[in-house]
Order: structure tokens, then C-alpha cells, then sequence
């Protein structure tokens, strides 16, 4: 590995044409701001994101990108991360540099954020543009699994497009069904669903804007083969060069900020990655909740909690500006039980009202001994949701007597 404490115009000037297999680039998004985050121990990472103008910071990305193309093998090709803010000029740029032509692909990073919703869309999603220096480009093929709506006649057998247009299996001359060449699955698609690194990742540095080693392994992977030369002009937090070291790569990372080379330093020699259960083993790994339970939980305005004891759902509508929380009994809890689960976790949030679903009659000595805000609805009961508003009604009327 190779670090580079300058600016990346200047460093990529003093190397050799048609070294690099494969260049990405992550450059500064336009967002006319400065960027900064501190790490677990209270560092401050910043690097500063800001321009006269968009034709300053449009010239800034071209000469750079001039300069990758001198560098890439005929066979080599660039990857360029951007978001919303100026991927449609990006582009634009990419075509006149690259050519056309040589596009490979437009690549939707995708994953959930957690946020307070402004007015419009939250955004999930970065933009990484794929182009190649020549049509000779390389690039390794990956799979993945059949969903689980394939059914097997998709895999086993072939199918073609019939004089209408429409895909059907093909058939032979006497009109049996043809068997498909071996499949190892459905190809890579331009979506990629690969988790954003949350505070608690153990390869989270606390360097602003740092993109996990999944995503970057996954581009390495169908760019280049081991003993490669990779290049990342914008190394940050050295995210690409984990990568490569894990994957047997080379790489040349380049960066003015000498605390981003610092950390670069420190993470090629752990070569740390943070393994994502969600992609190792899929989201439904995380849904605790049985199907009766949610159909139970869908005759509420709520949102469905997985994988706490406590607490099943939160209703969307707040009372006294607190959150109401809602379990359900299990088979294995009594009453009681359940009943000190919800209270327990429900005031560790300051709830304002708990809502317990029995499976059961619930006697009248044991309704005495639970808490005052806390409602009861048996299961068999059909309309839960105009229920709640008159006992939350009957309870605040009683604590007022009180």
C-alpha cells in the first residue's frame, strides 16, 4: 500500500500513463459545506466542501478526471461515487472524458437511514458511476441466490422470446420443454442493498462521509483480479484500501488532509471490517413477530417494533406529547408477566400509556394490580383501534377523580 500526504492533481501528474487497473473515486458532492465528524474518543475529522461556483467545482472533478484516464490500463476502468446533488452533471463530464461509449453502468447504493423526515423524500441512495477507458475492459462476474418466488421451472428450464414479444419456454420440434445450460444464479444487478456504517460498526472511524468496506469489496471484486493496482485520489478515511488489502489488491490512496492519511495509516494495518448480519443471513433474521401477531398489530395505526421483549409496536399518534407502547401476551407469560414487561420497557421511554393484548380474561383482582395507564384488550376483541381512544378517555377521567 501506498499513501500520498497531497493534493491529488499534483500527485497523479508525477505518475506513469497506463499503470491502474482500477480507479474510484469518492470527491467532494457539492454540498457547499464543510464536513466533520468526531470519533468515539472526541477527535474532529473535517475536510471543507465548498466552491465559488458550480463551474469551479466542475473544472476541480474534470482536470482530475483527465488525469485518471492517463493513468488507466487499456483495460482499466473508473468508478465515481456522488449523490444527488451533481451526479447529472457528473455524468455529463464522464461522457465527454470517457465517451459515451465506454459507460458501463449507473450503480444505486441503497440502504435504510434512520432520520426526522423534512418535507419530501428521505434520501436512501448514492449514485456510483462505472465507465471503462476502452471496450477491452475488465470485469468478473458475480451471482446471487434466486428469490424466494422463483419457482423451479424458472431455473431448470429454457425460455426465448416467442413471435409475439413475450418470453416463453422453448420447445423442441416435437413440443417437449427444453432444459436450460447450468445456472449459477441471477446475475449482479446495478441496485446494491449493503447496510450504511451505524455509530456502533466496528470499522467506524468517526472520518465524515466513510463508506463501509462491504461496498468498496464488492467493486474491487468485479474490476479487478488479485495482484491489481487500484488508485483512490480521495482516500479519506482509507476505506478502499482496506479493501484492496483484504482482497490481495495494491493501491495508491492520495489525500491533502495529513489526519486522513494518519488514519489510513492505522487501518491498513488492521484491515478491519464490519460483518453485516443482514446480508449474511437476510432481514428476516431480524423479524421476531409471528404472522397471527401481525395481523393482530395491522389493525393498528403503529409501527411494528422486532426484537424486544417488552414492546411490540408503537402507536404513530402520541398522547400528552408522549409515545404509547403495545405488547402482546404470549403463550408462554402470564398476564402479570407481560404486564411487566411492557411497564418496564415502556418507562425506560417515558411512555404516556401502555396497551396490553391478552390471550386471555383477564380477572378483576388482576386488572387492580396493574398500572393505572395501562390498558387491557383481550384478543378476541375485533375492534381494537376505537377501543383504545375510549379507555384512554375512561383512564384519564379516573386519574382526574383521583
Amino acid at each position: 500500500m501506498k499513501l500520498l500526504n497531497e493534493d491529488c492533481l499534483a500527485a497523479m501528474r508525477n505518475m506513469p500513463d497506463a499503470e491502474i487497473d482500477m480507479a474510484y473515486l469518492d470527491p467532494p458532492f457539492f454540498t457547499q459545506r464543510k464536513q466533520k465528524l468526531k470519533d468515539a474518543k472526541g477527535h474532529e475529522y473535517s475536510f471543507a466542501d465548498e466552491w465559488q461556483s458550480k463551474a469551479e467545482y466542475l473544472q476541480f472533478i474534470k482536470e482530475r478526471l483527465l488525469e485518471v484516464r492517463r493513468l488507466l490500463k487499456d483495460t482499466g476502468t473508473i468508478f465515481l461515487h456522488c449523490d444527488s446533488t451533481a451526479s447529472h452533471y457528473l455524468r455529463m463530464l464522464l461522457d465527454e472524458v470517457f465517451g459515451e461509449k465506454h459507460f458501463r453502468s449507473e450503480i444505486v447504493w441503497s440502504y435504510k437511514r434512520w432520520s426526522n423526515s423534512k418535507k419530501g423524500l428521505l434520501p436512501c441512495h448514492q449514485t456510483i458511476f462505472w465507465y471503462s477507458k476502452t471496450d477491452h475492459y475488465k470485469f468478473n462476474t458475480f451471482y446471487n441466490d434466486y428469490s424466494s418466488t422463483t419457482n423451479v421451472d424458472q431455473i431448470l428450464q429454457e425460455r426465448e422470446r416467442n413471435n409475439l414479444g413475450k418470453v416463453a419456454y422453448k420447445r423442441d420440434e416435437q413440443g417437449n420443454i427444453l432444459l436450460s445450460k447450468e445456472k449459477q444464479g441471477v446475475p449482479l444487478s446495478d441496485v446494491w442493498e449493503i447496510p450504511f456504517l451505524n455509530p456502533k460498526a466496528k470499522e467506524r472511524t468517526g472520518y465524515p462521509t466513510q463508506k463501509p468496506v462491504e461496498l468498496l469489496e464488492r467493486i474491487i471484486k468485479i474490476s479487478t483480479d488479485k495482484g491489481d493496482m487500484i488508485l483512490d485520489p480521495f482516500c479519506g478515511s482509507g476505506t478502499t484500501l482496506v479493501a484492496a488489502g483484504r482482497l490481495g489488491r495494491n493501491a495508491i490512496g492520495v489525500d491533502q488532509n495529513q489526519e486522513a492519511i494518519r488514519l489510513c495509516e492505522q487501518r491498513v494495518q488492521l484491515l478491519k471490517k464490519t460483518e453485516s448480519k443482514v446480508l449474511r443471513v437476510g432481514e428476516k433474521a431480524y423479524q421476531t413477530k409471528t404472522e397471527k401477531e401481525l395481523a393482530i398489530l395491522k389493525q393498528f395505526e403503529c409501527n411494528v417494533v422486532q426484537r424486544n421483549r417488552g414492546i411490540d409496536a408503537i402507536l404513530k399518534k402520541y398522547y400528552r406529547g408522549a409515545p404509547v407502547v403495545l405488547k402482546i401476551q404470549k403463550d408462554t407469560e402470564t398476564v402479570l408477566q407481560s404486564a411487566e414487561l411492557l411497564r418496564e420497557a415502556g418507562d425506560k421511554r417515558k411512555c404516556s400509556f401502555y396497551i396490553l393484548i391478552t390471550n386471555e380474561p383477564v380477572e378483576e383482582n388482576i386488572c387492580y394490580r396493574l398500572p393505572q395507564n395501562m390498558i387491557v384488550l383481550e384478543r378476541y376483541e375485533s375492534v381494537f383501534e376505537r377501543q383504545i381512544e375510549q379507555k384512554i378517555a375512561v383512564v384519564e377521567y379516573k386519574q382526574k377523580k383521583a
